[in-house]
């Protein structure tokens, strides 16, 4: 019993072994680990909140990332990340886009209104005014990019740009219910304060909610 045993043990040794031999990869063939590609650097002046700023970014910097990382913008929110959500919208060229689906070095040039830009404290935006007066803001979380949206959604309106739900292609929208809230869809609110929001966007178009 005690022969069979030991050789029993040399036998897995011997297994062990050769199968070691036949795994390893000499170190001339192994192959070496992919090293970090340097990051593209690209200089890119912005016109931000009425100001000129002058950055250099990584070429892949979104917008978004641009504005809250490197002008310390914290504003503008970083939900989805995905553009589905709308907390990080802006208005660019006085049009609202979501901030964290375009790059930076896309916007050379432009001017870029983030919710800092709209008013401050001490002289507030009619449309922060109004989602103060009709608790539109709760959590607040979502608010600077509700804010933004229903700035430019109005300016879309009186531009007389139509939407899915406007009943015709050539007259002029109104500042409805349906065509508000339709116009808000893409940015939303955990809390559920869309009735205010609508509201106060009602308030400064000048028409019931």
């Amino acid at each position: 019993m005690a022969g069979d045993l030991e050789i029993s043990r040399r036998g897995v040794l011997a297994v062990t072994a050769a199968t070691a031999a036949l795994t390893a990869v000499p170190k001339a063939e192994a192959q070496d680990v992919p090293r970090r590609a340097t990051p593209s650097m690209m200089m890119v002046s912005l016109e931000v909140n009425g100001k000129r700023r002058e950055l250099e970014l990584d070429t892949r910097t979104t917008l978004l990332d641009a504005l809250r990382e490197h002008l310390q913008l914290t504003g503008t929110k970083k939900g989805c990340d995905h553009g589905q959500c709308g907390a990080c919208t802006v208005l660019v060229e006085g049009k609202r886009i979501n901030s964290c689906l375009t790059l930076a070095v896309m916007h050379e040039g432009d001017k870029v209104t983030t919710i800092e830009g709209l008013g401050t404290p001490g002289d507030l935006h009619p449309m922060q005014a109004a989602f103060i007066r009709h608790d539109g803001y709760q959590c607040g979380y979502c608010t600077p990019g509700q804010i933004c949206s229903a700035v430019a959604v109005l300016g879309e309106i009186r531009a007389g740009v139509p939407s899915h739900v406007s009943a015709s292609l050539t007259e002029r929208p109104k500042a409805t219910n349906i065509e508000m809230r339709e116009r808000m869809s893409g940015n939303i609110c955990r809390c559920g304060a869309y009735s205010n929001i609508a509201e106060a966007m009602a308030d400064i178009a000048g028409g019931a909610a």
